[in-house]
């Protein structure tokens, strides 16, 4: 009966590790998910900043022409 008691004991606490293991696992694929759309969202300012200043060169170099 010990024995019994033991082995169920045993399978409880891997199934808590399983249970972890698959929490700590979701855990990491959103944190992923979440450093992709960081970067894609880093990505499309740095694309906006760069419009800006090509729009700003492009506008001094026609004051500049106007002068």
């Amino acid at each position: 009966m010990k024995s019994v008691a033991m082995v169920l004991m045993l399978i409880m606490l891997a199934a808590c590790g399983v249970e972890s293991a698959s929490t700590a696992a979701s855990a990491a694929a959103l944190k992923k998910q979440e450093l992709e759309q960081g970067r894609a969202a880093m990505e499309k300012v740095q694309r906006d900043l760069d419009e800006v200043n090509k729009q700003a060169a492009q506008r001094a170099a026609q004051a500049d022409e106007a002068k």
